[in-house]
């Protein structure tokens, strides 16, 4: 059930960041809800692949930069995450460096608020 929720707020987040960033900076491929879902399940499995893997590799650089080199990791993934939809046809084209940075932030911002709607049950032990 949890899954469920979490790729439904993030399909609701990707649409927020298509719906504020476009047609500058975002062009979605699609427009339907199917089509976010879409985006949510990719964004979901990069996150759980390559966001590890990265954020280890880039461990000095976080140390470095006091956390904010995760801003350029967010923005990295979500260049990622709209060229890998591209491929399975739910994707977006992201315009230049600062379209994937506002796009990341705005995607980052809206899950966190819904997020808090959802709160994660405790384990009573």
């Amino acid at each position: 059930m949890r899954l469920i929720i979490r790729l439904l707020i993030n399909g609701l987040a990707f649409y927020a960041a298509v719906q504020l960033l476009s047609p500058e900076w975002l062009q979605p491929q699609g427009a339907d809800v199917l089509y976010y879902l879409g985006v949510a399940l990719v964004f979901a499995v990069v996150n759980a692949v390559i966001r590890p893997i990265l954020m280890v590799m880039s461990c000095p650089l976080l140390i470095v930069t006091l956390g904010l080199g995760t801003l350029l990791i967010n923005t990295l993934l979500f260049f990622l995450v709209g060229w890998i939809g591209s491929a399975f046809g739910v994707g977006f084209t992201v315009n230049g460096f600062l379209g994937a940075f506002l796009g990341s932030l705005v995607v980052s911002l809206v899950s966190f608020v819904l997020s808090l709607f959802f709160p994660e049950k405790k384990d009573r032990r």
